[in-house]
C-alpha cells in the first residue's frame, strides 16, 4: 500500500514527515508513506502558492500508484484550491481515501459532495507531535491500512456520518461545496474560539437550509477556548438550542477534535 502526503493548507517541518515514515516503517512496514515536497515549501501563511498547493495535490490524488491521500496538517488554505483541483480529478482520485480534519473538512466536504473517493475525518502527520506516543497518526494509519474498527468513534451506529470543524462548516454553509447530509450525523469539534463565537456559529448551522434532513447532531471536543467572560450556557446548552432551531436532536458529546483522543469517523455509512 502507498500513502501519499500533501499539504493544502499549512506547512509541516521535514523532521515531522520523518518522524511520521519512522513511525510507519516500525508499526505498518507493508506501507510506504510518501511526502511530496510541497508539504516543506513556504509562501507566506501557506505551504507554497495555491497553485503549487493544487499541483501537488492532483499530482498525488491523480496518481494511481497511491491508494490514500494523507493531508499533513490544517491551518488555512485548502478551501482555495477547491475551484481549481475538483474539475481535474481522474478515475485514480475517485478510487482512493482522504483523511484529514481541521481546515482540511473544505477537501473532505468537497470531495463528498461530489462522491470522489472515501472521506475520513482523522489524524493527521503534523499529530506525530503530541505527547500520546504515535497514538493519534497510529489510529489514522489502522484505519488507512486494516479498515480497523477500534479506531472508530464510539457513538458511530451504523448511520451516514460526517465530520467537521464548525469553523469549516460554518464557512461550507451557502456555496457549492457543502455535500447533502440528509439523514447523516453531523459531528462538529472547535478549537481556540470562544463560547459567544461558537454560539454565533451555530446560529448558521441551526438556520442553514441546506442542512436540512440531519438525522441529528454530536459535539466533539472544544478546546484552547480563550477567555471572554463567563456566557451563560454550556456548550451542551448551546447545542441544544440551535439543534431545536435545526429540528433536528442533539445526541450529545462525541470523542473527535483537535486533541490526544480525535478518533476516526468515515464520512458516509459504515
Amino acid at each position: 500500500m502507498r500513502i501519499g502526503i500533501v499539504a493544502p493548507a499549512r506547512a509541516i517541518t521535514p523532521e515531522a514527515a520523518a518522524r511520521v515514515q519512522a513511525f510507519a516503517a516500525i508499526t505498518f512496514p507493508q506501507v510506504d508513506v510518501v511526502v511530496h515536497p510541497q508539504c516543506f515549501l513556504e509562501a507566506g501563511h501557506f505551504a507554497g502558492t495555491d497553485a503549487q498547493r493544487a499541483a501537488a495535490f492532483l499530482e498525488f490524488a491523480n496518481d494511481p500508484g497511491f491508494d490514500a491521500i494523507w493531508f499533513a496538517r490544517g491551518g488555512y488554505g485548502s478551501n482555495r484550491i477547491l475551484g481549481t483541483v475538483l474539475p481535474q480529478l481522474n478515475r485514480a482520485a475517485a478510487a482512493k481515501a482522504y483523511l484529514g480534519y481541521s481546515d482540511m473538512g473544505f477537501l473532505l466536504g468537497a470531495l463528498y459532495a461530489r462522491r470522489i473517493g472515501r472521506q475520513v475525518h482523522g489524524p493527521m502527520p503534523i499529530d506525530v507531535g503530541r505527547s500520546d506516543g504515535g497514538a493519534s497518526v497510529g489510529r489514522a494509519l489502522a484505519w488507512l491500512v486494516n479498515r480497523d474498527a477500534h479506531v472508530l468513534e464510539p457513538n458511530l451506529d451504523g448511520r451516514p456520518a460526517a465530520a467537521f470543524n464548525l469553523a469549516i462548516l460554518e464557512a461550507l454553509v451557502g456555496t457549492p461545496w457543502l455535500p447533502d447530509l440528509t439523514d447523516h450525523v453531523l459531528y462538529v469539534e472547535e478549537v481556540s474560539e470562544a463560547i459567544y463565537r461558537i454560539d454565533r456559529m451555530m446560529f448558521t448551522v441551526g438556520n442553514a437550509t441546506q442542512l436540512h434532513g440531519l438525522a441529528g447532531i454530536r459535539l466533539g471536543q472544544v478546546t484552547d477556548v480563550p477567555e471572554n467572560g463567563e456566557f451563560g450556557e454550556t456548550l451542551d446548552e448551546i447545542m441544544t438550542r440551535w439543534a431545536g432551531v435545526l429540528g433536528v436532536p442533539y445526541l450529545g458529546r462525541a470523542a473527535i477534535g483537535h486533541a490526544a483522543g480525535n478518533m476516526v469517523v468515515p464520512f458516509g455509512a459504515g
